[in-house]
C-alpha cells in the first residue's frame, strides 16, 4: 500500500513537471491567443470539484442512512477537496474571463452556480468543525445539497445564454488540444485520488487518536 502510494505520487509529481512543457505545446486559439492555455488547468480542477463533490455527496448520504464512520471520514475527505479545487476553479476562470469577455466575473448562470456550490461545501466544512454535537449529520445533509447542484452546474450552460461556452467545447477540440487537454486531466484526477487517500488516512488516524483519549478517560 505504501509503496504503491509512494509511486503514484512520483508519478503525478512527474506528470504535472511535464504538463507546461506539453501546453506550452500546443496551438494558440486563434481569438484569444496564449491566455486560452488557462482551459488545460481551469476545466480539469473543475472536473475534479465535480468529482469531490461526488464523491462528498455520496459518502455522506451512507452516513446518514447507514451511520458508517467511514463514510463519514471519506466525505469530510472529499469535502476539503471539492473546496480546494472550486478554489482554483474559481481563481483561473477570472483570470481567462478577463482576456476572454473583457471583464473579471460576470453573473450568469455557470459562474453564479458554480460560486453557490463552492460556498455550500465551505459552509459544510465550517459547520462540521465548529457546529458541535450533531454536526457531522448536518455537514452530511449539507453535503448531499452541494452535490444536487453538480448536474445543475454543469448542464446551465446548455439551458441559459451564458457567455461562458457550452459543454459541447471538450468533444469539439481540435487535435492538437485535445491530446494536452487530457493529459492534464488526468493528472488532475491522479491527483485528486491521491490527496483523497491520505485525507482520509489522515482522518482514520484521528479517530483513532480520540479513541485512545476516550479510553484513557475511562480507565
Amino acid at each position: 500500500m505504501n509503496k504503491a502510494y509512494s509511486v503514484l505520487v512520483l508519478a503525478a509529481i512527474v506528470l504535472f513537471a511535464v504538463a507546461p512543457a506539453v501546453v506550452a505545446q500546443t496551438p494558440l486559439e486563434s481569438t484569444m491567443g496564449l491566455v486560452q492555455k488557462i482551459f488545460y488547468y481551469h476545466v480539469p480542477s473543475a472536473m475534479a470539484m465535480f468529482l469531490a463533490a461526488l464523491v462528498c455527496g455520496v459518502a455522506s448520504a451512507v452516513y446518514l442512512f447507514k451511520g458508517r464512520p467511514g463514510a463519514d471520514r471519506l466525505a469530510a475527505a472529499a469535502a476539503e477537496l471539492a473546496v480546494v479545487f472550486g478554489l482554483i476553479v474559481l481563481v483561473t476562470g477570472p483570470l481567462w474571463a478577463r482576456k476572454a469577455w473583457g471583464v473579471w466575473w460576470q453573473w450568469d448562470a455557470r459562474l453564479t452556480s458554480t460560486l453557490l456550490m463552492w460556498m455550500i461545501f465551505v459552509a459544510c466544512l465550517l459547520v462540521r468543525r465548529f457546529g458541535g454535537a450533531g454536526a457531522e449529520k448536518l455537514g452530511a445533509a449539507m453535503a448531499l445539497f452541494g452535490m444536487a447542484n453538480v448536474p445543475f452546474v454543469y448542464i446551465s450552460v446548455n439551458i441559459w445564454r451564458t457567455l461562458h461556452p457550452t459543454t459541447a467545447v471538450i468533444p469539439k477540440l481540435p487535435g492538437g488540444m485535445r491530446g494536452p487537454f487530457w493529459f492534464c486531466a488526468v493528472s488532475f484526477m491522479l491527483l485528486f485520488g491521491l490527496l483523497l487517500a491520505l485525507r482520509v488516512r489522515l482522518e482514520e488516524r484521528r479517530a483513532d487518536v480520540e479513541q485512545l483519549y476516550l479510553m484513557a478517560d475511562h480507565e
